[in-house]
């Protein structure tokens, strides 16, 4: 690794530090963070979909905590939890769901 990849791996690290330090981010650092292009982030406020703050009446602000339950919305189950499920909702119906 030369001394420059270094310092990129170094800055690069550095400001993911930063953005999951920070509690309110720009759409520059928001976009980042979700790893998404701020197009997108734009789109997803105009749609109505993300929460953001305008103080100024310019400039969009978000809270990284917010931005974090937007990430982590809409979760999909795995087969393994469908199936667990489908089996205690079988076993409340004392195991009779089905059959005449």
């Amino acid at each position: 690794m030369t001394t420059e990849d270094a310092n990129n791996f170094a800055d690069l690290i550095a400001s993911k530090l930063m953005l999951t330090s920070k509690e309110v981010l720009t759409a520059d650092e928001a976009a980042k963070y979700m790893g998404m292009a701020k197009s997108y982030l734009y789109k997803l406020i105009m749609r109505g979909q993300l929460a953001y703050y305008k103080p100024s009446g310019k400039m969009v602000f978000f809270k990284r905590t917010e931005l974090e339950q937007w990430l982590l919305s809409n979760r999909y189950a795995t087969t393994d939890e469908i199936n667990e499920r489908a089996e205690e909702y079988l076993n409340l119906k004392g195991g009779n769901y089905g059959r005449k």
